[in-house]
């Protein structure tokens, strides 16, 4: 039985919501507060919110301990409460609406260690598709109940966010059993998750500094945790703009795969995958940071705690503390850190812009606050300021690795190991990501894509 095609908004729609349909755009605003269920919230895919301002905060630098602007853009208010859920449906219209995938037919495989599952399964039973999320049996138990609730079966894999290659080898297998109706939608090589940050998340970057007039109206650097590297994609529209702009990778220090060919188990949920994936831009990276993941654990909680919260009111303004307590999850707070250690490594002043992304929030991740407390036992308030001092105040610029010619290709060397010997990709295409051309051909799909919808809409008579 034919099933109808679900398409959403285009790129620049996404980019720019005030172009969608009017009666378009108010059912969607209206239905993603009454019936986040109905695939109309597809036209809720933005950085914008109902009155098309962007969804952002300059941190107090009481909180930062540093004269830069950090300016963090946050995902609170996307359907799932993941900006994740911009790049499944970017990879799945794109496969949709060039009858590489039909929702009467296939089945759509999504391999995630969290939000990226997360949005699969919104958009892939949004958009009519039988759904499947692959994820490690470790990650959080809201992230799995999330999954369920959006109505996409979930298998659990061994291990915790550093075991990719778990998910991986159960992918294959499920491909292996159905391989003409099983369609694997890997965000570490699909390019619509490299487009849609790019496009959408890399132009509301310069938007945001131009016409919200922070600092001096540019980008000095972008800092992002990096798991299927697809945010930090944005990074590579924002040196288009900003040549001097610094594009700054994240990892664990307990996983340092880019800066230190290392690995390891980790719980900074959402990056650190043990390998560099096929979509991630490298040699237009300036530099890699490591970030400790207890840090960004315990800087969380102080965050989203009653006692932290009451603590920070003693010198930040009671709004702002009850605003970032809504924003951050555990690699936002770890982005923060990172923009924190960058700021003094590179002499950041006043006027001067860090760029970065909180990507998702504390309601998927209460049972891991749970477990700091039989941990360590509950937060008072003198532990709340020594962790202000020590995780906050006490960056430091160690755990820096720039981004010099021989790291920039070294970087892109790793690849070989997952993409090659593993994943079925040649030594030819590998080598073909050296060429800058390689990469302004992916960004200009954004264009062919928005057309077809645009296309189809007019066939449609919609």
């Amino acid at each position: 039985m034919s099933v109808k095609k679900v398409i959403g908004p285009t790129f620049e729609e996404m980019l720019h919501p005030d172009k969608i349909e009017p009666g378009i755009r108010q059912l969607a605003l209206k239905k993603f507060r009454e019936d986040p269920l109905d695939p109309i919230n597809l036209f809720n895919i933005t950085w914008r919110g109902p009155d098309n301002r962007i969804k952002y905060m300059v941190l107090p630098k009481e909180l930062t301990g540093v004269d830069a602007n950090i300016v963090v853009m946050y995902s609170r208010d996307f359907p799932t409460g993941s900006h994740k859920v911009g790049a499944t449906y970017s990879i799945l219209v794109e496969k949709v609406i060039r009858d590489e995938v039909d929702p009467s037919y296939h089945t759509l495989i999504w391999p995630s260690t969290g939000n990226y599952g997360i949005g699969g399964a919104w958009v892939g039973c949004r958009m009519k598709f039988d759904t499947i999320v692959i994820l490690p049996e470790e990650m959080s138990k809201e992230r799995f109940d999330m999954i369920r609730s959006y109505g996409a079966r979930v298998i659990a894999t061994p291990g915790c966010e550093s075991n990719v290659k778990e998910i991986y080898d159960k992918s294959k297998e499920l491909k292996a059993q159905n391989p003409d109706k099983v369609r694997i939608l890997n965000q570490f090589s699909e390019f619509g998750n490299y487009r849609f940050h790019y496009y959408v998340t890399g132009n509301t970057m310069l938007e945001l500094v131009e016409q919200e007039g922070i600092g001096n109206g540019k980008v000095a650097a972008v800092v992002l945790g990096v798991g299927s590297a697809g945010t930090i994609a944005c990074g590579d529209r924002v040196k288009q703009v900003f040549p001097e702009a610094k594009v700054v990778a994240l990892e664990p220090i307990q996983c340092p795969t880019i800066s230190m060919n290392g690995y390891g188990g980790h719980d900074i949920q959402g990056i650190g995958d043990k390998h560099v994936t096929w979509i991630h831009h490298v040699t237009n990276n300036d530099a890699v940071v490591a970030i400790d993941d207890m840090e960004s654990k315990k800087g969380l909680q102080l965050l989203t705690d009653e006692v932290g919260k009451a603590f920070l009111k003693e010198f930040i303004p009671e709004e702002m503390v009850e605003e970032m307590s809504t924003i951050f999850g555990i690699s936002g707070v770890a982005n923060v850190l990172g923009a924190i250690k960058i700021a003094k490594k590179y002499g950041f002043g006043k006027n001067d812009n860090i760029l970065t992304i909180a990507t998702d929030t504390i309601d998927r991740y209460r049972s891991v606050m749970s477990a700091l407390d039989k941990r360590f036992g509950k937060m008072d308030r003198a532990e709340a300021k020594a962790r202000f001092e020590s995780i906050f105040m006490g960056v430091k610029t160690d755990w820096f690795f720039e981004g010099t010619l021989e790291n920039r290709r070294r970087w892109h060397n790793l690849k070989y190991y997952t993409w090659v010997e593993q994943q079925g990709k040649t030594v030819e295409e590998l080598n073909e990501q050296l060429k800058e051309e390689y990469w302004e051909k992916q960004q200009q799909m954004t264009r062919e894509t928005d057309e077809l919808i645009l296309d189809h809409r007019r066939r449609k008579g919609i």
